[in-house]
């Protein structure tokens, strides 16, 4: 079996799953768009990432969880590498326990972009086969397949037409602001983790270093990729890194890490808001109030027999008092 008849194998599972939810959105737009059209295929890979992208919402999440959770602890990994700096597997043991006991795991934040690289290739391959040799995936059929490959947008841009391959100037200027869309929603999603969600002592760390690597490494990588990529597929592409940034501005506004810029932000528009505002690094009101004095309880007195209350009161006038509590008169 050659690579590419196992390449295929593998990705026969997407195209299925990825050809439905084409035909669905395609069906639904071409009851007021052209069936042949570029914009009713178009928007059917916008309807596309926004079905996949709900789908990964739970991935999202542990992405920023675990984001967050790498940031707060960067000061402890900092300690561990002052303390085992010279003993790099003892260093490696601490830190995978620290992780353990913050329940952070250091790849849950490329989830989402594993998940979705099998679902790009098998659309790129799914658009490429229908142009090139009008081949039916899944479940398009040689119609579809047909339709699918040859749409233009705008009636003269192929959306199976890339940057590289084509001589036409408006296919390069579409595909040119794709791609430039792509890289810049791809930076300012960066960013805006670090530079709002990210405390002081995270941004010098070796997680901060990797993070600045990633702002403009792979900016880079998708510009240089992205030429290559057919503009149905950049469609995609835009609309996701678009989705991520949108998503992440929510995440990080309603829920922002402690001790950030995001954090002081929200604390600002709650105090704006009348809302009363905790800093979890500050002491509690309880714990700075001083502790009240409170009064001993009043102790009830002991019960006392008639002698002995007759003889707290001293004897009567007039007479002294015997030892068994009566009174003798005066003597003649």
């Amino acid at each position: 079996m050659s690579l590419g008849e196992i390449g295929h194998f593998i990705l026969t599972p997407l195209y299925y799953a990825i050809s439905a939810v084409l035909i669905g959105w395609h069906w639904l737009f071409s009851l007021v768009l052209p069936y042949d059209g570029g914009a009713s295929w178009v928007l059917s890979i916008v309807g596309l990432t926004v079905v996949v992208r709900a789908a990964l919402i739970p991935l999202f999440v542990k992405q920023i969880n675990a984001s967050r959770n790498m940031q707060l602890i960067q000061p402890k990994v900092k300690e561990l590498q002052k303390k085992y700096g010279h003993d790099r597997e003892k260093l490696a043991q601490e830190t995978m326990a620290l992780y353990r006991e913050s329940g952070t795991n250091p790849f849950a934040s490329c989830l989402p972009l594993l998940v979705q690289s099998p679902i790009f290739i098998a659309l790129f391959r799914l658009l490429d086969q229908a142009a090139k040799h009008g081949q039916s995936n899944g479940v398009l059929t040689s119609k579809a397949a047909e339709s699918f490959g040859n749409a233009k947008l705008f009636g003269t841009i192929p959306i199976s037409a890339t940057f590289v391959n084509s001589d036409m100037l408006n296919v390069k200027l579409l595909a040119a602001v794709l791609v430039v869309a792509m890289t810049v929603t791809t930076f300012t999603t960066q960013r805006q983790l670090m530079t709002k969600n990210m405390p002081p002592d995270a941004m010098t760390g070796p997680y901060a270093q990797q993070q600045k690597m990633l702002l403009y490494v792979l900016p880079v990588v998708f510009a240089v990729g992205g030429i290559a990529f057919p503009i149905g597929v950049l469609f995609y592409w835009t609309t996701t890194n678009l989705w991520t940034m949108g998503q992440q501005f929510y995440v990080i506004r309603r829920n922002p890490a402690p001790g950030t810029p995001a954090f002081e932000a929200k604390q600002k528009r709650d105090r704006a808001k009348g809302i009363v505002v905790i800093d979890p690094a500050e002491p509690s009101v309880e714990a700075a109030a001083p502790p009240q004095q409170t009064r001993p309880p009043r102790q009830q007195p002991k019960r006392q027999s008639k002698q002995q209350r007759k003889r707290s009161r001293g004897p009567k006038p007039g007479g002294a008092e015997k030892d068994d509590g009566t009174s003798e008169g005066k003597t003649a």
